[in-house]
């Protein structure tokens, strides 16, 4: 289950960073992927005790959110 969390977090993240970088008008989809990144890499870490990074990902599914609802916006 370690493996699966880190890993599709970092898949997640991987195409989060290519969506945005485009700029072809999935920010939404791309901020999103942001969110759910945060929150598998987020349990990992949890889980494995990693403070410095859970604490990241903390800043990553505000900004993922904020992303979110300011492209509504």
């Amino acid at each position: 289950m370690n493996k699966f969390l880190e890993w599709s977090g970092v898949t997640t993240a991987i195409l989060y960073s290519l969506l945005v970088a485009f700029n072809i008008g999935l920010e939404f989809i791309g901020f999103s992927l942001l969110t759910i990144s945060a929150i598998l890499i987020g349990l990992w870490s949890f889980k494995l005790n990693h403070k410095g990074i859970l604490f990241l990902q903390l800043f990553y599914i505000t900004a993922g959110i904020i992303g979110m609802f300011r492209w509504f916006g």
